[in-house]
């Protein structure tokens, strides 16, 4: 199926050409947009009012940076319903249990399910899809928790994808046991002869791993 140039296809090729997962590079760019516009912007909304309050407001990671945004109003108008929710709660001596998820990783969700089915359907049928293909695997590619992701998502990965990413993990194996081996006692010459890439191959792995939404 081709596709048009869109936001999606544009994102992805400028995320490809950063560091780490690209998806995970998008994700956090537009979650925090997310969060910083319905603060400015939609304090007012009343339907996302409601699922910050059933949530019991923003989760911890999505959170910890309230101070640094723009609008106070907005922060101390969200907190306040929950500070009322809590104080109801401690009068009565129960533990307060959300009812919805946090209204960020809601959002983050819904991108991340968007993006990956984008990627599910990018199957090298068009000059288009061809060229994403060029720019992606000249990247780190997924993570593995995005990619597990994606199988869950689909049950058919176009091949491109699949090969690409599982020889870009078992690659990373490689590297990674390599690295183990020559960093034993007596292999200091053969380490530093290691590509300068080779001999941090353990932050890649952890980026890998875990994937580098903030």
């Amino acid at each position: 199926m081709a596709i048009d140039k869109h936001i999606n296809f544009f994102e992805l090729e400028k995320a490809c050409q950063e560091e780490g997962c690209p998806l995970c590079r998008i994700v956090s760019d537009r979650t925090w947009r997310y969060l910083d516009n319905m603060l400015f912007e939609h304090i007012s909304d009343r339907p996302f009012r409601a699922a910050h309050r059933a949530a019991g407001g923003f989760c911890r990671e999505h959170s910890k940076n309230l101070s640094t945004f723009r609008d106070g109003l907005a922060v101390a108008i969200l907190g306040r319903d929950i500070l009322e929710d809590r104080i109801e709660s401690f009068k009565k001596n129960k533990a307060w249990k959300p009812k919805e998820l946090c209204p960020v990783c809601a959002e983050q969700q819904r991108i991340e399910n968007e993006y990956l089915s984008f990627l599910a359907e990018t199957r090298g049928q068009s000059p288009e899809e061809l060229e994403l293909q060029k720019k992606f695997t000249a990247s780190e590619g997924l993570c593995a928790p995005h990619y597990e992701a994606l199988l869950r998502l689909s049950k058919k990965i176009p091949l491109w994808l699949k090969q690409f990413q599982e020889q870009k993990f078992e690659k990373l194996l490689e590297r990674v046991n390599r690295f183990i081996d020559l960093s034993a006692y007596g292999k200091q010459d053969q380490f530093a002869a290691l590509s300068e890439a080779d001999q941090v191959v353990w932050k890649e792995l952890a980026r890998t791993l875990r994937g580098t939404i903030q």
